[in-house]
Order: structure tokens, then sequence, then C-alpha cells
């Protein structure tokens, strides 16, 4: 994979995680490079991760204020959140796999 593509691909992350925290998108590249980023992406997770156990533990306990609709969406969120992470992380144990087995 060409680093121009690489770029792209990164790109089309930061799109994803933006839309998923309903951010808006920031176009600038990451200034600690891929780990960083990758590292954000992880932290985005965990904080819907949480934001979705608040928004339950909130909805069970009655407080008012919290809607069902509210916590189904967070719950949403946070699950397909987590699939994106494991299917990234799938595909970079996979990309790993085939540069450690290329012949020398």
């Amino acid at each position: 994979m060409s680093s121009p593509e690489i770029n792209q691909v990164l790109a089309q992350m930061r799109v994803m995680t933006a839309q998923v925290q309903g951010t808006p998108a920031v176009a600038e590249p990451a200034a600690g490079g891929f780990a960083d980023l990758l590292q954000n992406s992880i932290n985005a997770v965990a904080d819907l991760q949480q934001q979705s156990r608040v928004a339950k533990t909130a909805f069970e306990t009655g407080t008012p204020g919290v809607e069902l609709a509210d916590v189904m969406i967070a719950s949403q969120k946070s699950s397909i959140a987590f699939t994106g992470m494991v299917e990234v992380r799938n595909k970079l144990l996979e990309a790993y796999k085939d540069v450690a087995n290329m012949p020398v």
C-alpha cells in the first residue's frame, strides 16, 4: 500500500470517527502519526462506551429527562464504534502477517 493510499484510509477513519462522535471532521493530519491516530480512535470508542454506560444507568435509576430512545442510540453508537475498531484491528493484524510472511 503506497503512502497516498494510507493517507486516504486515515482520512476516511478520521471522518468516520467524527461522524460517530457528532463533531465536524478535521482535515489536517495528526501531528503524532499513525500511533497517535490509533490511540485517539481507541479513546473515542472508550468514551462512547462510557457514555452508553452512563445513559443506561441513568435510565435504569429513573433519572428525569433520560429517554429510552437516547439510551438505545448511545448503545448503538458504542456498538458500531467497537465493531469498527475490531475490524480495523483485524485488518492491521492481517497486514502484519502478510508483511511477516514476505520473502526477503
